[in-house]
């Protein structure tokens, strides 16, 4: 059996006259931390967008797992991608949706922290377990499935202090610092219980030291959910430190890939992105 969690083969996507991704390819290993990096509007968060089914590429396809999940097709051309438990109820799609995509595995966080702010922080994780839940509405609304409901409380729980918020557990989450705030979005992405964490920018707004925290908390979350990771990250200590391999995008189209060393190596990304950095 393949280790190959996540391949994009030959992925565009276009806007009109505007080609975001040009002509995409990659792959991701079980267990790999992997880095996309670029300039801004290289066309990274277009390219999360594609692998999480927000978007049908204008061409190319998604692998997750050895399944083709997300696929161009010619328009009226109907062809059923998504596979699973519920085998047969989706038989005309072009491609699942995303919540059908974080049910088979795939989680991810934005840019712009996305919490629901009138709520607590141990209600916004418990929400996401809504993904894995075996009632249905009705049932879930007039709580007759007590024992689930009681799996999941104690599963949040079990999360909150596995990422170091369980003493705030009835907090807004809005009232949070920054760093946690962010430190939640994810642990709200780890409640889907993914098999793939995708990270848009988890360091953007974050000062020195909760860039640090969260360097070490993407390897600790990494080890302890036997998670594979792709982000998107404009911090390059961050990236150097804990990626396994990177990614690089210019203007939609990939100009490099390789180890952190070799991409810090890399001339081309060098003059496109990195810079040189000045003699003290």
């Amino acid at each position: 059996m393949s280790d190959n969690v996540l391949k994009i083969e030959n992925a565009t996507m276009q806007f009109g006259g505007v080609v975001a991704v040009d002509n995409l390819n990659l792959e991701i290993n079980q267990g790999e931390i992997v880095a996309l990096i670029g300039p801004n509007g290289a066309g990274k968060t277009t390219a999360f967008n594609v692998v999480t089914g927000v978007y049908q590429p204008t061409n190319g396809a998604v692998w997750f797992q050895g399944e083709k999940i997300v696929e161009n097709h010619p328009q009226g051309k109907m062809k059923k991608l998504y596979k699973g438990e519920h085998d047969g109820e989706y038989p005309h799609v072009l491609a699942p949706t995303p919540d059908k995509i974080t049910q088979m595995g795939m989680a991810r966080t934005f840019q712009n922290i996305r919490l629901w702010k009138s709520q607590t922080v141990f209600d916004n994780v418990l929400i996401a377990k809504h993904c894995r839940t075996h009632t249905n509405f009705l049932s879930a609304a007039l709580r007759l499935n007590r024992k689930e409901e009681a799996e999941q409380r104690r599963h949040v729980e079990e999360l909150l202090d596995t990422v170091g918020l369980l003493d705030v557990r009835n907090e807004l989450a809005t009232s949070l610092p920054y760093g946690k705030q962010r430190r939640l979005e994810i642990a709200r992405a780890l409640a889907t219980e993914p098999k793939l964490l995708l990270l848009d920018e988890p360091a953007a707004g974050m000062n020195p030291q909760e860039t640090d925290e969260l360097t070490a908390f993407i390897g600790e979350i990494r080890d302890k959910f036997h998670l594979t990771v792709f982000l998107i990250e404009h911090h390059m200590d961050l990236v150097m430190d804990i990626s396994d391999r990177i990614y690089v995008l210019d203007f939609g189209k990939l100009i490099a890939e390789g180890t952190p060393a070799e991409i810090q190596n890399n001339q081309r990304v060098i003059d496109a992105y990195l810079g040189v950095a000045e003699d003290a």
